[in-house]
């Protein structure tokens, strides 16, 4: 167990990596080009300690921070308080903080940081997240939404989202990216109140550290392509650089000046030679000198102690406890009365029933004559097509953000990509099935007797096997492509292929050879088509229809009407003899003969138990392709 008073301490730490972004293909086939990114790294901070790790645009800030907390390979030692820091540990006690990280939208403050806490509960719980937005000055946007916060609120909320937490070590990314002068020494001036109130080790990295942050720096480390020019104390910065002829001048920015000092100049061939040499020189200096002066000055350090420090909410919580957690966030950002949770209302309970309403509008006047078959077949085909579209279309704009939130978190070993799925079907699937019934509901007395209660409540469940299958084939592809655009244009193909190919209704089964036939029986839309028709089609109203109020249609024998039997029946235009002979038409095989009530392909409970086995599969395999280790670039897009 680690006290209260701590040393994580870099020892000649090497790391390599990738140096250029190459080609998909080369990121996919492993040809990317790749080199030495920390070279001889080694440094040390102690608890209640902020140290600044500064370096222009490709020194290794970045990969320091991924190799300290343990996400990539690297060689030397990395130590906390004399112990090798393994990446469990890292997980269980410290925190890294991207400037990237998406909060979920349609949460308050308040919420946000009370749903973080998972190990405990009631007055200590409600106790630590007031405190921690007293210390991060957001007790005045407390009940505010996250999409509402300005840019220091929003940053200052993703970092109490990690410090609420209580970590041992808090590395953040960036912290102060893109945000003004004034919010920047708010938010470093914050940080260093936080780290001696509370005894945790904040490293930080900065790109443009400005003059007023200078006195909340405990240390800093300059990086250059790889390399440690300085790595200290801030009190002996300008004496160290002064002792080797790089003295500070005055009315100047010493931290920007010495960042300057640790560039390289690419502005022409000679100044980037130069440079180069000088930093050289300068790296071989603080190795022979620099090193000898912060050992010497190990001994004069006035730890930071934080005898009541205690971690309130690390550790891994149980699986149940994490999806019940889930669960709650979820529920939470849906029914606030902010904009994203009033989205996400609308497209769960309204968007499918305003489409079936549209439908009504189209198909209530249709009567039963003989182009009904044609009429209500159509109909069907529309329901089950905009269900699916519809059901990818809710997917796509809603399962983003808590996607984006489980790509960052799983990387702190909170939950599982299975946990996650399991959490938004629990929330997903009373949701969708409101709203397939409903929809049902709208258009079933155009096809049907909606009295007939069974026959209305297998139509609707058929739906919403439909609405399932859509929106974990949607989860599926956005576990690979990051851009909602490009994922709904490629759930929009897939469903298209199958749609096309297995409905029925753009083209009868008796047009296809024999493989694209049997190819059916391996989409959901076969068995959603076959029920849904035989399940309209079997009423004893479609037996003999009328061509018109004034026309019958008497004696018809043929199903097709040709040149050779015009004659044998009351009006040429009469072609169905009953609901029966439609199905025959459009859903059996080209060489069929027989009864189709009488094969096990028309059975309605059969196609029912088919088209939830679909979807049933597809939530099972999306449960283990989340948790497929995935290439590290497909992984790396959602945390940018």
């Amino acid at each position: 167990m680690i006290g209260s008073d701590y040393t994580l301490e870099l020892c000649n730490v090497f790391h390599s990596g990738q140096v250029e972004p190459g080609s998909f293909f080369q990121r996919l086939t492993g040809g990317v080009k790749t080199g030495v990114i920390l070279k001889d790294v080694s440094f040390i901070t102690h608890s209640g300690e902020v140290t600044a790790i500064l370096g222009s645009k490709g020194s290794g800030k970045r990969a320091l921070l991924d190799v300290i907390s343990r996400r990539v390979p690297s060689k030397g030692h990395i130590l906390l308080e004399g112990v090798p820091l393994e990446e469990e540990q890292f997980r269980s006690t410290c925190s890294l903080v991207r400037h990237s990280t998406k909060l979920l939208p349609g949460l308050s403050v308040q919420q946000t940081l009370a749903l973080s806490l998972t190990k405990i509960s009631g007055y200590l719980k409600s106790s630590k997240v007031k405190q921690v937005m007293a210390d991060l000055a957001l007790s005045q946007v407390a009940n505010k939404c996250v999409t509402s916060l300005t840019k220091s609120e929003y940053r200052r909320l993703v970092i109490g989202v990690q410090l609420i937490r209580d970590p041992l070590i808090l590395l953040l990314d960036e912290p102060t990216w893109d945000l003004d002068p004034l919010n920047t020494y708010l938010v470093i001036s914050i940080l260093s109140n936080t780290a001696k109130k509370y005894g945790t080790t904040i490293i930080l990295t900065m790109e443009k550290p400005r003059s007023d942050v200078f006195p909340f720096l405990d240390r800093v480390v300059y990086l250059c392509l790889g390399d440690v020019v300085y790595a200290g104390p801030t009190r002996n910065l300008l004496d160290y650089f002064g002792s080797i002829g790089f003295p500070c001048p005055q009315l100047e920015n010493p931290l920007m000046y010495y960042l300057c000092l640790s560039t390289v100049d690419r502005r022409s061939r000679e100044r980037f030679i130069e440079s180069n040499h000088q930093i050289a020189a300068l790296v071989e200096k603080f190795k022979v000198e620099g090193q000898a002066m912060m050992q010497g000055n190990l001994t004069e350090h006035s730890r930071i102690i934080n005898p009541n420090k205690v971690q309130m909410n690390y550790g891994k919580p149980g699986g149940v406890r994490v999806i019940w957690m889930l669960y709650l966030r979820m529920l939470a950002s849906i029914f606030s009365l902010k904009k994203h949770g009033l989205k996400q209302m609308f497209m769960r309970l309204l968007s499918l029933p305003i489409y079936f309403l549209i439908l009504w509008i189209f198909y209530n006047e249709s009567k039963d004559f003989q182009r009904a078959f044609i009429t209500k077949s159509g109909l069907i085909f529309n329901a089950m097509v905009g269900t699916y579209f519809i059901s990818i279309m809710n997917t796509i704009c809603l399962y983003g953000p808590y996607r984006t939130r489980y790509y960052q978190e799983a990387q702190e070993g909170l939950y599982s990509g299975a946990s996650l799925l399991l959490a938004w079907n629990i929330v997903s699937l009373p949701f969708s099935f409101v709203t397939t019934f409903a929809s049902a509901a709208i258009i079933y007395p155009i096809l049907g007797d909606i009295s007939e209660n069974l026959d209305y409540i297998y139509f609707a469940l058929v739906l919403w096997s439909s609405y399932i299958f859509a929106e974990q084939q949607a989860i599926a592809v956005m576990m690979f492509v990051k851009n909602g655009l490009i994922a709904g244009i490629v759930n929009i193909y897939i469903s298209c292929i199958y749609i096309m190919l297995a409905s029925g209704v753009l083209r009868s089964y008796k047009g296809y050879e024999e493989w694209l036939y049997y190819l059916t029986y391996l989409t959901h839309t076969r068995y959603a088509s076959i029920f849904l028709h035989r399940n309209i089609f079997k009423q004893p109203i479609f037996s003999t229809l009328p061509y018109s109020a004034e026309e019958n249609c008497t004696a018809i024998t043929n199903l097709i009407q040709t040149s050779s039997n015009l004659n044998s029946n009351s009006n040429a235009n009469c072609r169905y003899p009953s609901g029966k002979a439609f199905l025959t038409e459009r859903f059996t095989a080209k060489n069929f003969g027989g009864d189709i009530y009488q094969t096990g392909d028309f059975n309605l409970d059969f196609n029912l138990g088919i088209s939830f086995a679909f979807s049933l599969g597809v939530i099972i395999f999306n449960k283990f392709l989340y948790l497929m280790p995935l290439p590290g670039y497909i992984v790396d897009k959602f945390r940018e």
